[in-house]
């Protein structure tokens, strides 16, 4: 219970809507509960009227149908509270489940990369979801509930004491027992029910996972083991589903079972008070309009208690989330450093790793190993290297989604981590090697490196890229919808829409990682050639596997483990007969084949 404390300032919050609720939850049970003590009135007159003469019967049938205007009031008159009680309670839950959501979204913001890649996107997928909606169920529904059941409880309660205290404990006497029944067969089903929600989300993710991948699947002819694996978990959870329902058929059965006792009771040993002159024949009337009002609260209980302990559960991981902070950010007068705003001038593109050394945490490998490099303003530096060398680790650390372990990175002269994040990432455009596309238009997916960028900048970064006659051939043009991931796209159409999301920037920093790998030949002359007077002015960092020899580049570095092992110009680095040379040689050699 100690984890949903931090739930107190939601209901700071919203308290007047909390303590409105309270309010209502009451009045409609005062409303509820009056209704017993008027049958009882009347059914004690009619007894009481029954051999006295015509005359008296009459007042009586005049009465009782008086009574009957006074208890339709009563039960409108609950009707409209229990209708304010659950606007106000329950539409208050909702307000903490949005402002909830939108806290852990911001949150999963603000996290740097490292986070992400240690963390499964469906475990931060069911904290926003999952979580949250069960810690909605204990701010709204289980308060509500709760408060329902003491209310009742002391005034319908109080009322049978007032009229016979052994009959009362007589009468009541089940109900405890059918509270703890049914709390036992509420954890066994939450039980049951977490595995089938495991089970399901398992089934969801395979069959999601083969139809992401049916062309694979196809092009191996393994429709049939594929339809087997899911054929056999899916019988694993209609076992488990049938084990729950068999669970569940116990719920209601001890419900009616332990009501049934207490009406029993009442008519029983009521009937033998009655007999005896201690009640009436209408408090035994009353009582069976009491117990009837006691059962739903009290068979909730157990459904309250259970969900109590969910919403703990999953307060404490949204809880542990929320207090993980991000390593990368915002330096705010750390070590006696000026916060440098980023914003406040544009970068010119001077740039400078000194001595830097970094590791990937999560996986152990040391990517860059006393790594030296400067860059002018306005330079056009290739950086090759075979894969896993540290050549995009180069453009994470200029980015600041990792900081260096060792050594400074500077842009400016000025520390990278005196930057501020956000203003330092603006200014500079990146088209990764990871094609990640929304499920949007073109159009959009190009604007999204510009929110304001006019319709006129979003088609000349599109021409640059060499990507207006691809989208011309679509029946929608710049509006057809990509699909998830750029489903409906190819490699190399994809490329050039996050290069031309990169070019709409029109930073004075650009870092093209691997952003041409999947366009053929041809393409790739057209978007180098339509490059080469818009980067005039812009320092480029271009990362490759590819030499790119319609350009020429001031410096040309080769990494090899995380080291620069060869730096200079082509003619230069071809005088050396190393690494280069060889490559150069090699893709010449390859393209005249």
């Amino acid at each position: 219970m100690g984890h949903l404390s931090a739930l107190n300032k939601y209901f700071i919050r919203y308290r007047w809507r909390l303590l409105a609720g309270l309010v209502f939850v009451g009045v409609s049970n005062y409303f509820a509960a009056m209704p017993a003590a008027i049958v009882r009135g009347v059914i004690d007159d009619v007894a009481a009227a029954v051999g006295k003469g015509a005359a008296a019967q009459e007042a009586i049938i005049g009465m009782v149908m008086w009574t009957g205007v006074v208890l339709l009031g009563l039960a409108l008159a609950r009707g409209v509270f229990m209708y304010l009680m659950r606007q106000t309670i329950i539409v208050m839950s909702r307000h903490i489940e949005y402002d909830m959501k939108n806290e852990v979204y911001g949150h999963y913001q603000g996290l740097d990369t490292h986070f992400f890649k240690s963390h499964f996107t469906g475990d931060l997928m069911n904290r926003v979801a999952e979580d949250v909606s069960r810690v909605r169920m204990y701010t709204g529904p289980c308060i509500m509930y709760a408060t329902n059941l003491v209310v009742l409880t002391v005034v319908c309660v109080g009322n049978m004491l007032a009229v016979n205290a052994v009959l009362t404990v007589c009468v009541m006497a089940p109900l405890p027992v059918l509270a703890g029944t049914i709390y036992f067969v509420n954890k066994i089903i939450f039980r049951k029910s977490e595995d089938i929600q495991g089970q399901l989300s398992g089934l969801t993710s395979a069959a999601q996972e083969t139809y992401s991948g049916v062309r694979v699947i196809k092009s191996f002819g393994q429709e049939g083991n594929m339809i087997g694996f899911f054929n056999r978990a899916s019988d694993w959870y209609r076992g488990s589903a049938i084990n729950l329902a068999l669970t569940e058929a116990v719920y209601f059965p001890a419900m009616n079972l332990f009501i049934g006792l207490s009406m029993l009771s009442t008519v029983l040993i009521g009937g033998y008070f009655a007999i005896r002159g201690d009640v009436s024949a209408g408090n035994i009337a009353e009582f069976v309009i009491y117990i009837n009002l006691l059962m739903f609260p009290m068979s909730s209980i157990g459904w309250v208690a259970s969900m109590v302990q969910r919403a703990s559960a999953s307060q404490k991981r949204i809880n542990e989330f929320l207090e993980r902070k991000a390593e990368i950010m915002s330096r705010q007068g750390a070590g006696g450093n000026r916060q440098y705003d980023g914003g406040s001038r544009q970068l010119q593109g001077n740039i400078e790793f000194e001595d830097v050394s970094f590791t990937y945490r999560h996986t152990g490998i040391k990517a860059l190993k006393g790594f030296g490099l400067v860059i002018k303003a306005g330079e056009k530096v290739a950086v090759i290297g075979k894969t896993g060398s540290g050549k995009s680790t180069l453009a994470h650390l200029l980015l600041r989604m990792y900081d260096a372990d060792e050594g400074e990175v500077r842009i400016e002269g000025v520390r990278i981590r005196d930057y501020n994040v956000q203003d330092l990432r603006r200014q500079i455009a990146y088209a990764p090697q990871d094609t990640y596309l929304f499920s949007d238009t073109i159009y959009n997916n190009i604007k999204f490196g510009k929110d304001d960028a006019t319709e006129e900048e979003v088609m000349r970064a599109a021409l640059l890229a060499d990507l207006n006659k691809d989208v011309k051939r679509l029946q929608n043009g710049y509006e057809t919808v990509v699909g998830e991931r750029g489903v409906m796209l190819s490699g190399g159409q994809k490329q050039r829409i996050v290069l031309a999301r990169a070019l709409l920037k029109n930073s004075s920093i650009l870092i093209l990682d691997e952003c041409l790998s999947a366009v053929d030949t041809q393409t790739e002359k057209t978007i180098l050639s339509n490059l080469q007077e818009y980067l005039k002015d812009k320092t480029t960092i271009v990362i490759t596997h590819r030499l790119f020899t319609r350009w020429q580049f001031d410096k040309i570095i080769v990494m090899e483990d995380g080291t620069i092992v060869e730096q200079g110009k082509h003619e230069e680095l071809m005088a050396l007969q190393g690494r280069y040379s060889k490559l150069f040689k090699h893709q010449t050699s390859m393209s005249q084949v």
